[in-house]
């Protein structure tokens, strides 16, 4: 299984403030491929200029070594956006929904507002 690593479960597993779920792990150590997507770098660094998260300097390192691929975000995947049903209004969020949608990706979030769209999810809460 392919997964997409929401924001907060890449920032939880590198801080340790929450554990995923038994079953996002288990989906997290069966997986092929872990992917975080450059969105998600970008939502991070949105939220770190604006006071709402503190960051350690050399995340994008330990994301890097921890395993888990960088997904990059494509033309096509921007445009997915604007097909979607608007029925969550983060930016960030919708174009995570895109990526896995384009690229056949399970969605491993506590987020629960996803789970009103099209795509394959794992539970991280």
């Amino acid at each position: 299984m392919r997964l997409l690593l929401d924001t907060h479960v890449v920032l939880w597993e590198l801080e340790g403030s929450r554990t995923v779920s038994p079953a996002a792990r288990e989906a997290i150590e069966q997986a092929t491929d872990l992917l975080f997507s450059v969105v998600s770098f970008a939502e991070i660094g949105v939220k770190a200029a604006i006071g709402k998260l503190s960051v350690p300097s050399d995340l994008r390192e330990r994301v890097l070594e921890s395993g888990v691929k960088v997904l990059p975000l494509d033309a096509d995947h921007g445009l997915a956006v604007g097909a979607l049903p608007v029925h969550h209004r983060d930016p960030f969020d919708r174009l995570l929904i895109a990526q896995a949608r384009a690229e056949h990706l399970t969605m491993v979030t506590a987020d629960r507002r996803i789970a009103a769209y099209d795509v394959s999810l794992v539970d991280a809460g």
